[in-house]
């Protein structure tokens, strides 16, 4: 019995300190030097519009650092709206942060540092004399309020940066996080400030809340009870491995999209009902929809074991600007793709025309040949001249190198070659820095991921774990 004990803790305690790649940090992906487009403005926008408010507290008077105090406070608040806004996904706010896989990531650090603020400004707030928000006492039920969100903003914060919980209950918690946001907004509105309500940077903070209070009420009940997307039918299911590949057949219009473009799927399944983001596999040709999907938590491991044919899928998209294919010349194309990394490439791989300017390079990146996903449609776009494939498989000690694709296409300089990378962190990392070496620069990232943190995704775990007790209940 003891020893039993003894060899679960252990279990335990490996599975709750991961593996140090479980507790790296992604951070916001920067627009990219020297090329200045449309893709800084968001994030310029953001910062911008968080930190002018300085502007409106250098006249506080108060104990202390009264000034430095409030605005941090506005800070909080500025950057819980613009998590709100860009958890929103629409197509303006996607255009300008340079995709809505880039735009989650600034989601995520926008939700966290407001935290740090939120924190920062409960330390140091103290006597303020100025112009009263409301009444004495609206202002301080306000406070107590604002306090009372702060605890529950920790323990919500909490849950998204810790991956344990499974998706569906913490997409219900991520939901909750309006309620200290709103509680902090009605503190800040009736608080002592330098400024009147009524004043411009009274305005200005307001219509921000406000406007953050609308995006999450256009996420959360127009976008997920009203507008949920295009409804589809399972048609046909291939599972190797712990890949399933699904092709879904149109319930009335088709959805519009291009290669490279990934959608949200909600599977009308109980346990399934939340919406996950997958690449589009198949070509705008042809007449379904194609996903290739990876067991990687608790969803995807549920969804490979009870989807069935028939069964309704709603698909929202397509979002992404990934472009496999450059629109403006390049000497050559090359496709980095680590496992199920190989979806954005699948559609142009079997719809593109050999005579389509400079036939891609492809390398694939799999544990292994014989259960690589899609490799039998690849090995045939390569037979009829579409893609160069270079299949690079761990088994047979084949790992992929900087210089292998040098080699490949015989060219040491790689300044005009347009490169698509989409795989693990690992991958896309030591490419991009080998690359870069070689005069790489224009190097695309696809790295979607709706739901980051620290430390091991224990979610399939403890979705197991709770199943099995309620079985025997």
């Amino acid at each position: 019995m003891l020893n039993r004990f003894v060899k679960n803790s252990q279990v335990l305690v490996k599975r709750l300190l991961g593996s140090p790649s479980d507790w790296r940090l992604t951070k916001p992906v920067a627009p990219q030097l020297p090329t200045v487009n449309y893709t800084w403005i968001g994030p310029v926008m953001a910062v911008v519009t968080i930190f002018v408010g300085w502007l409106a507290f250098t006249e506080t008077i108060g104990d202390g650092n009264a000034a430095f105090a409030l605005f941090i406070g506005s800070v909080s608040i500025m950057m819980m709206t613009w998590s709100n806004l860009l958890s929103t996904r629409i197509l303006p706010l996607e255009q300008i942060f340079g995709g809505v896989d880039r735009m989650y990531v600034w989601h995520r650090w926008l939700g966290a540092l407001s935290v740090g603020a939120m924190w920062l400004h409960l330390e140091m707030v103290d006597d303020v004399k100025g112009i009263r928000g409301a009444s004495r006492s609206v202002a301080n039920a306000a406070e107590d309020l604002a306090e009372t969100g702060s605890t529950l903003l920790y323990i919500l914060v909490g849950i998204s940066l810790l991956r344990w919980i499974p998706t569906r209950w913490w997409r219900f918690t991520h939901k909750l996080l309006v309620l200290p946001y709103a509680f902090a907004c009605w503190h800040f509105y009736t608080a002592t400030k330098p400024y009147a309500n009524a004043s411009f940077w009274g305005s200005w903070f307001t219509g921000f809340m406000f406007l953050g209070l609308a995006a999450w009420i256009y996420r959360v009940v127009w976008r997920d009870m009203f507008r949920k997307g295009k409804l589809h039918r399972v048609s046909n299911i291939e599972i190797i491995g712990k890949v399933i590949t699904v092709e879904l057949e149109p319930v009335g219009k088709p959805l519009k999209y291009q290669l490279g473009q990934f959608a949200f799927l909600t599977v009308k399944v109980p346990g399934l009902r939340e919406p996950h983001p997958f690449t589009i596999a198949s070509s705008p040709d042809e007449q379904c929809l194609r996903f290739v999907i990876r067991d990687l938590g608790d969803w995807t491991h549920q969804l490979i074991t009870t989807l069935a044919i028939n069964d309704r899928v709603v698909v929202e998209g397509a979002y992404g600007h990934l472009e496999p294919i450059p629109d403006h010349p390049v000497d050559h194309v090359v496709w980095v793709a680590g496992g199920v990394g190989i979806t954005p490439f699948l559609g142009t791989s079997i719809s593109r025309l050999p005579e389509d300017g400079p036939t891609p390079h492809l390398f694939y990146c799999v544990p292994s040949r014989g259960n690589a996903p899609a490799i039998e449609m690849l090995e045939v776009a390569e037979r009829e001249g579409r893609i160069h494939l270079h299949v690079h498989a761990s088994d047979e000690k084949n790992r992929l190198h900087p210089d292998q694709v040098v080699s490949a296409i015989e060219n040491e300089k790689l300044k005009n070659t347009h490169i698509v990378m989409c795989g693990p962190n690992s991958l896309v990392k030591s490419m991009k820095s080998g690359l870069r070496q070689h005069g790489a620069r224009h190097m695309h990232v696809e790295g979607f991921d709706i739901r980051s943190g620290f430390g091991p995704d224990l979610s399939q775990y403890i979705d197991d774990l709770v199943r099995n007790q309620l079985r025997r209940f």
